[in-house]
């Protein structure tokens, strides 16, 4: 592929996506690399920056060790890789790629990612019935894990995009073939949360750039959980509403952390802290407050 030769103790990481300039995934890994006493650098890519034809492999080419990736290209990075792992490759998404011998592999912790933090911000809410707006990366994880943690009794899936929404159910239903999961038309999400127990924006409205909410609102009722996978703002007008609503709330910086802490683990072979890494972020957020 090239003649860099990559040392597997210098870690230089890199995010690729589009309108990333505010993300916190820089000062996150590398405040935790610190901790742990890694030779570590995490930057930025963002394609609206790159030239055309620009791939992963030129990233390699000067040095980048690993990537994560992000909105709008976990799917269609695919086409770059030369595998993926069992995970991604059920998904068609990844978030996570490492640089091994010359070989790009694909990998997603974004389901387990979201899984943790469920675990931990909303440790005991019903799965039965849960409904995900979204079918890009973000969604195909969230839908991934809800189907294999316990919503078998009902996942269902809309996105504006039929057809997306279409291929994950299909997908959804060759990796979990008992559970119950189902597309939706976006008109129908108010109606489909009338029997559910949970909601989740895996789409970007609501972050910084895309304002706005990703469906009404007003059809939440106080028995709802309402997860975001946003994480810039952490307080998303959805969630702003849903807790006035009276629904527990999951911001997206909990799903953050644990993929994070996940990606950085399988990027570099070390353990990091996860509690640190949560503190970490609560700083992060605190000092943007304050500017």
């Amino acid at each position: 592929m090239s003649d860099v030769v990559l040392d597997p103790a210098r870690h230089r990481i890199a995010l690729v996506g589009a309108g990333i300039g505010g993300s916190l995934s820089p000062a996150l890994h590398e405040r935790e690399a610190r901790a742990l006493g890694l030779d570590y650098r995490y930057s930025l890519l963002d394609l609206d920056d790159l030239p055309p034809g620009w791939t992963l492999r030129d990233a390699v080419r000067r040095g980048v060790t690993g990537f994560n990736v992000t909105h709008p290209v976990k799917q269609a990075v695919l086409t770059q890789l030369d595998d993926l792992s069992a995970d991604a490759r059920a998904l068609g998404a990844v978030n996570t790629v490492s640089v091994r011998d010359g070989r790009l592999t694909g990998h997603n912790t974004d389901h387990s990612g979201f899984l943790a933090g469920v675990r931990h911000g909303l440790p005991d809410v019903r799965l039965g019935r849960v409904v995900v707006v979204g079918a890009g990366g973000a969604g195909s994880a969230v839908a991934y894990t809800l189907a294999g943690a316990g919503a078998g009794a009902g996942v269902a899936i809309a996105d504006a995009d039929a057809d997306r929404t279409a291929a994950l159910v299909a997908r959804l239903r060759g990796a979990f073939p008992t559970g119950e999961i189902h597309g939706l038309a976006a008109e129908q999400v108010p109606a489909a949360l009338a029997d559910a127990d949970g909601i989740v924006n895996a789409t970007p409205v609501g972050m910084t750039g895309h304002p706005g909410l990703p469906f009404d609102a007003r059809v939440l009722r106080d028995r709802h959980w309402v997860a975001d996978v946003v994480y810039r703002p952490l307080d998303t007008a959805l969630l702003v509403a849903a807790r006035a609503a009276g629904c527990r709330v999951l911001d997206g910086g909990a799903m953050l952390v644990a993929q994070a802490a996940q990606t950085l683990a399988l990027l570099t072979g070390v353990t990091p802290d996860l509690d640190r890494m949560r503190r970490h972020l609560t700083a992060l957020t605190r000092r943007e407050g304050k500017q």
